[in-house]
């Protein structure tokens, strides 16, 4: 009878792979509310057509490759994948644009390197970097300073009609603070009141309730949000206390753009992310460090998709820096070990 071993840990959880990422979407679902609230449909419009795309991408991929299509799809990671992409697209960009972007998000970042598990880069943030790369200004239409889209000029936009769109978008706050910096304009917080930036901020509190409900449900740990924010506390107070007319303060950095969507739903991804405790903060403070740094001095206003990618690279270096210390093994050179005999 052959003698059949597996290896430890011989603990069985609850959870899995379905479970997850039903709770990732549950926790998305206060902060899609209040995009729809500010900038118009063009959100929930993106987020359901990326999710569609992202299913049905993912059901052709496992035909392709002869998997069972039922059983993978049930893991809800495409969906996840979608909903995160149709979050960070602009409401106003076309549809051609999700579809671009599903396209290198699922069969290419995902499924060319084996599917679920093997991917080495976050699906979702590179379908969204090639797409800021390639169409920055259909990328970067977000709704007025004061000003929120109506149905019908959202279901205008959402066709890709550009004097539509030109009527009622604006910058971002910060692409609002870093050219008024670059123009050498001081003191340039004249716009912190506007309706934009509160509901940035708003967005950015919900994303948060979010993240502490996966910190409470126990999918995430919080290693990586909290360096990550740490990190960008400390590197945007340091320079806003030393200059604070050119460097944007801390609440701005923490509340605006995708900050707390990118530390609690993007850089906690699993598969792509450092696995070990001390690998988890060291990636979570390069984050923040290369978020901080990009937008500050860098050609984009916000870049958490760009710091993202660069440490999912990084990963696998840092915890074989980081691995822990194995006990068992003899460490004695042979030699050694002869001599003493």
């Amino acid at each position: 009878m052959p003698l059949i071993t597996v290896t430890s840990p011989h603990s069985t959880s609850k959870a899995d792979t379905g479970r997850i990422m039903r709770h990732v979407i549950y926790a998305t679902l206060p902060a899609l509310v209040v995009m729809t609230w500010a900038f118009g449909l063009g959100n929930l419009l993106n987020v359901l057509w990326c999710i569609f795309l992202a299913v049905a991408l993912e059901a052709l991929c496992l035909k392709l490759r002869g998997k069972p299509i039922p059983f993978f799809l049930k893991d809800y990671s495409a969906a996840v994948t979608g909903l995160l992409l149709g979050l960070s697209i602009s409401p106003f960009a076309p549809w051609w644009i999700s579809l671009i972007g599903m396209i290198f998000a699922v069969p290419i970042a995902k499924h060319l390197y084996g599917g679920l598990g093997s991917n080495p880069f976050n699906p979702a943030m590179i379908g969204y970097a090639l797409l800021l790369v390639s169409f920055p200004v259909e990328m970067t239409r977000w709704a007025g300073m004061s000003i929120t889209a109506t149905p019908e000029q959202t279901w205008l936009m959402f066709s890709g009609q550009s004097e539509v769109i030109d009527q009622i978008t604006g910058a971002t706050p910060l692409d609002t603070f870093k050219i008024a910096a670059l123009k050498g304009i001081e003191n340039n917080h004249f716009w912190l009141d506007d309706f934009q930036l509160k509901s940035w901020m708003t967005i950015n509190i919900t994303f948060l309730m979010g993240g502490i409900y996966l910190l409470y449900r126990k999918i995430i740990t919080w290693h990586i949000p909290v360096s990550v924010l740490a990190t960008l506390t400390v590197l945007s107070s340091l320079f806003f206390y030393w200059d604070n007319n050119h460097y944007a303060s801390p609440i701005l950095h923490l509340l605006s753009g995708a900050t707390m969507m990118g530390a609690f739903f993007i850089a906690t991804d699993p598969v792509s992310a450092a696995t070990s405790v001390k690998g988890r903060l060291i990636y979570g403070a390069g984050i923040g460090a290369l978020l901080y740094i990009i937008r500050t001095w860098g050609g984009y206003p916000d870049a958490i998709a760009f710091a993202v990618l660069f440490m999912n690279l990084s990963a696998p270096m840092i915890d074989h820096l980081v691995q822990p210390r194995t006990f068992g093994h003899d460490i004695q050179p042979v030699k050694w070990r002869k001599e003493q005999k």
